[in-house]
C-alpha cells in the first residue's frame, strides 16, 4: 500500500470518526468501524480492473463423461467414503427479488405441498449420502441479516433429516456501502449500511470462523461450493468429484451448454492462459458467436456456481487478497434528518469479491458438463427466465413432487 493510499485512508477514518465524538458510539457501530476494511473506500478512485486476453477452454462433454462414468463414480465414492469431501452452501442472500424478506433458502418452492429451497437442497445431498453410505460435512454460509433465522429454521425442521453433527454455520464478512461521493451510509442509528462481501469471500469467512480446524480434523481435501438458488443441483456429486481428481486439476467447475450465444451466464475460458470465467457482457459479438469445426460455440459452456476446490490450493490463495469489484446498487440509508430513505435508483457503491477470481488463481480447472434440465433450475426471479415458475416446471419434469 503506497503512502498516498495510506494518507487517504487515514483521512477517511478521521472524517467519519470525528462525526461520532460528540455522542456515545453504539457498541454495534463501534465494532463495525473497528473491523472495517477502510481500503475499500480508496477503490472508488481507482480505474476499473482490466481483464486479460481471453481464449476458449474446452469442457469435458457429456459424451466423454458417459464413457468413463463408472470409473469417475468409483473414484468419487472412494473419496467421499474416506471423508475427503465437504460441501459449502452459500446462503447469505435474501429472497428480495422473489418478494420474500427472509433468507432465500426459506422460500417455499412447492405448489400443492410445502417444499422449501433448503429442504430440496438437503434432499439432493441425501441422495449422495445414501449412495456413498456416509454423511458429507456441510458448511452453511449465512449473512448478518439472516444468520439467526437460518440456524433457527434448520433447528425447527430437524435439519430436514440430515445429521446435525455434520452441519456447521458461519457468517459471511460484511463491507460498507458508500454513496457516489465516497461517503459512508448509515442504515440505522447504530449501524452502517453493510452488505455481504460477494461470493468470493466464502473461504476467508470460513477461516475467520476457525472452521479450518474442523476441515483439518476431519481430513477434508476437497470442498464443493454451491449457491442456494439452484434447486436441482447435485452436491458432492461422486462423478464430478472423481473426474476432477483423475484429471489432475486442482479445481473443477460444473457447466451447462448455453442455449444461445448471448445467454446471460458467465462462460468458462482461459484468461492470459489461466482458467477463468468471462461474463456475458464482456463477450464481443465475435467471441460470443465464434464456433469450432463442429459448429459448437467456442465460449459455449456457462457456469452454474458449482465448483470443487482442493483445500491445499485454497490455503495458498487465501494469503492473497482477491480483487474487489465495485457495483452500483440501491441502498436504503438514513438522511441528514435521520429519516430512512429507500431509493428507487442506484445510489451507492457496494464492494464484492467474486468466485471467478478464485478460479483464476488456480493452476488449472476442469470444466465438467452436466445435463441442463437435470441440474440447472436457478430461482433468481419471481417470474420469467430463471424464476420460481421455471424452477417448478423443471422440478416436476424430474419427478419431484411439489
Amino acid at each position: 500500500m503506497n503512502e498516498q493510499v495510506k494518507n487517504n485512508i487515514m483521512e477517511y477514518k478521521q472524517k467519519y470518526l470525528q462525526k461520532l465524538t460528540d455522542a456515545q458510539v453504539p457498541e454495534k457501530l463501534e465494532k463495525q468501524l473497528e473491523e472495517m476494511d477502510w481500503i475499500c473506500l480508496e477503490l472508488i478512485h481507482q480505474k476499473k480492473q482490466q481483464r486479460g486476453t481471453f481464449a476458449p477452454l474446452q469442457a469435458t462433454e457429456l459424451s466423454e463423461i458417459r464413457k468413463k462414468e463408472d470409473l469417475y463414480r468409483e473414484t468419487g465414492l472412494k473419496a467421499l467414503r474416506e471423508g475427503k469431501v465437504g460441501a459449502i452452501l452459500l446462503a447469505g442472500g435474501q429472497g428480495t427479488r422473489l418478494g420474500f424478506d427472509k433468507a432465500k433458502g426459506m422460500f417455499n418452492i412447492g405448489v400443492t405441498k410445502t417444499l422449501y429451497i433448503f429442504e430440496q437442497l438437503i434432499k439432493n445431498l441425501m441422495q449422495v449420502k445414501h449412495e456413498a453410505g456416509v454423511w458429507i460435512p456441510l458448511y452453511i454460509m449465512t449473512s448478518e441479516k439472516n444468520d439467526v433465522q437460518t440456524r433457527t429454521f434448520f433447528e425447527e425442521h430437524d435439519f430436514f433429516g440430515y445429521d446435525s453433527s455434520y452441519v456447521k454455520f458461519f457468517v459471511q464478512e460484511m463491507v460498507p456501502a458508500v454513496d457516489f461521493d465516497g461517503n459512508i451510509l448509515m442504515e440505522s442509528e447504530d449501524s452502517l449500511a453493510m452488505s455481504p462481501n460477494g461470493n468470493g469471500g466464502w473461504f476467508k469467512s470460513m477461516l475467520r470462523a476457525h472452521l479450518d480446524e474442523d476441515i483439518r480434523t476431519r481430513g477434508i481435501e476437497w470442498l464443493n461450493v454451491f449457491a442456494v438458488d439452484n434447486v436441482l443441483q447435485r452436491i458432492a456429486d461422486p462423478v464430478f468429484v472423481g473426474a476432477t481428481i483423475l484429471s489432475g486439476c486442482v479445481c473443477g467447475s460444473k457447466v451447462v451448454r448455453k442455449v444461445s450465444p448471448y445467454e446471460r451466464v458467465g462462460a468458462m475460458c482461459l484468461e492470459n492462459g489461466k482458467p477463468s470465467i468471462v461474463e456475458y457482457y464482456e463477450l464481443t459479438p465475435e467471441m460470443a458467436e465464434a464456433v469450432n469445426e463442429n459448429g459448437s460455440l467456442l465460449y459455449g459452456f456457462g457456469v452454474i456456481l458449482n465448483y470443487l476446490f482442493r483445500v491445499d490450493k485454497l490455503m495458498e490463495i487465501v494469503k492473497t487478497n482477491l480483487p474487489m469489484h465495485i457495483v452500483e446498487k440501491k441502498v436504503p440509508y438514513l438522511d441528514e434528518n435521520g429519516q430512512l430513505q429507500k431509493p428507487k435508483e442506484p445510489n451507492a457503491y457496494k464492494f464484492e469479491t467474486l468466485i471467478l477470481d478464485m478460479v483464476y488463481m488456480m493452476d488449472n480447472c476442469l470444466p465438467f458438463e452436466v445435463e441442463r434440465e437435470k441440474e440447472f433450475a436457478p430461482v433468481k426471479n419471481a417470474l420469467g427466465t430463471d424464476s420460481v415458475e421455471s424452477a417448478r416446471e423443471l422440478l416436476k419434469k424430474n419427478g419431484i413432487a411439489i
